[in-house]
């Protein structure tokens, strides 16, 4: 039997919000039919009597093969579960450091490999390509193999490639290795959750969730941070290079803390099932808005921070390396917007809500055409608490939207995403190039314009 975590929490490890967790649905990837326990709550023509004390605790009821298996997950408190936890929250800082492992060295790329802002940015769009693509095959392939073997495989294969990234002589072998980095990246994301919802009991697994959210989010904040004082003090291949020896120190850390699999029970893949599910959620016009708004939410925030060192360390700031991967601790408003979003969402409605994420991006954007280097600094907060809020809100509609098939309705969400990293990010590399900072920010007001109609049209009645 197979469970499926709700798939607002699948959704940061991209900085989600916080959700409830766990149900059964149709199985998260191949889109074959997941056993329902037996012993869940279904709705009934009449309520069922109550059950007597005997029977509640009968030695037959304690004792029968849904309380054991329920029983054997990893509790709060045990030594399983804490290896487990630790394993996630090593193999979740290992990815995302890696993933976003050049974003801050961009300006040292392009004086060391003589690039433009648009060529050196393609080592960070390379790798969220290729990952947006790969996710629905990796997490295919784990109901196949296991949840632990493809996790195993993708930590390891990406931080040994990562000691190869820091040796490549020209542009072309750096992109190309940051791509096959970026595919083998995707097999955490695409299955950790998953892995949770199998191994870990329902009423650990908000805390298990946090600690690997946690894991990711200090990795991608981390290398940045780190990843420029580094290339200051010894040059952006020392950097990457310390980069992948943490990862990989994170990986052996994954394999030797994480338990061996109980819950998983492998199923074969079905892709022609696989594909009806996926051409059913495109079909459907609620959730290829919040699709949208996912990738257009990350136009925006690639844009700013792909091109953000470029503007900090020309005129008239001549901010140093060090300094501008500092600025990356901006990210920690993001904690609290994404937080906040819940209630915010309460109260305005999820228009309401969009509208705010909108505002906030949009304002951000213009005070970061000032001169001031602390109203730089306030616009990027702004853009950063928009970016979370949005995407909180629409990465948490679309499990709630998708009513078969969420996992890969999560799955489709995040490729999106991705993609909006990709494009946002090479489109305002490129703007920046010709005609500066200007330019680049009416990018990420174009993509700001172009959320208005997915998020503030109100959404018709499903037709599925």
């Amino acid at each position: 039997m197979r469970w499926r975590i709700n798939n607002a929490a699948f959704m940061y490890w991209t900085h989600g919000s916080r959700p409830s967790y766990v149900r059964a649905m149709t199985s998260a990837d191949t889109g074959a039919a997941t056993p329902v326990r037996r012993d869940a709550a279904r709705p009934s023509a009449s309520p069922a009597p109550a059950a007597s004390p005997a029977a509640a605790t009968s030695p037959a009821a304690a004792t029968s093969p849904a309380a054991k298996a329920l029983d054997s997950r990893l509790r709060k408190g045990t030594s399983a579960y804490r290896r487990a936890n630790l394993a996630l929250f090593a193999a979740g800082l290992a990815t995302f450091a890696l993933l976003y492992s050049t974003q801050a060295l961009l300006p040292a790329l392009s004086t060391g490999l003589h690039l433009s802002p648009a060529q050196a940015s393609l080592t960070v769009t390379a790798s969220t390509g290729a990952l947006a693509v790969a996710l629905l095959p990796v997490s295919a392939l784990s109901e196949k193999y296991g949840r632990t073997p493809v996790m195993t495989a993708s930590v390891f294969g990406a931080s040994l490639l990562a000691l190869a990234v820091p040796f490549a002589p020209n542009l072309t072998a750096l992109v190309a290795l940051r791509a096959v980095q970026g595919v083998a990246l995707a097999g955490l994301p695409a299955t950790a959750m998953a892995y949770l919802a199998e191994e870990v009991h329902p009423s650990a697994i908000p805390s298990a969730i946090g600690l690997y959210v946690a894991g990711n989010s200090i990795g991608g904040m981390s290398s940045r941070v780190a990843g420029g004082a580094l290339a200051q003090a010894y040059g952006w291949r020392a950097a990457l290079l310390a980069v992948g020896l943490t990862s990989l120190a994170c990986a052996v850390a994954f394999r030797l803390l994480a338990p061996p699999a109980r819950h998983f029970t492998p199923g074969p893949v079905h892709p022609a099932a696989l594909w009806r599910t996926v051409r059913g959620h495109l079909g459907d016009v609620r959730l290829r808005r919040l699709y949208a708004l996912g990738l257009l939410f990350m136009a925006v925030f690639g844009a700013v921070y792909t091109v953000l060192g470029y503007r900090l360390t020309a005129a008239p700031y001549h901010l140093s390396q060090t300094a501008v991967g500092a600025i990356f601790l901006v990210y920690l408003v993001g904690t609290g917007t994404s937080a906040a979003s819940g209630a915010l969402q309460a109260r305005l409605g999820r228009r309401g809500a969009f509208a705010v994420a909108l505002v906030l991006c949009a304002a951000g954007l213009l005070v970061t055409l000032a001169g001031p280097l602390l109203l730089v600094l306030l616009g990027l907060v702004l853009i950063t608490a928009g970016f979370f809020t949005g995407h909180s809100v629409a990465s948490g509609a679309v499990s709630r939207t998708a009513t078969t098939g969420r996992a890969q309705a999560t799955a489709l969400y995040l490729t999106a995403y991705y993609v909006g990293n990709s494009v946002g990010g090479s489109v305002a590399a490129s703007a920046y190039h010709r005609a500066g900072w200007p330019a680049a920010a009416t990018v990420a007001l174009l993509a700001v314009a172009l959320c208005l109609r997915p998020a503030l049209r109100r959404i018709p009645a499903a037709r599925r």
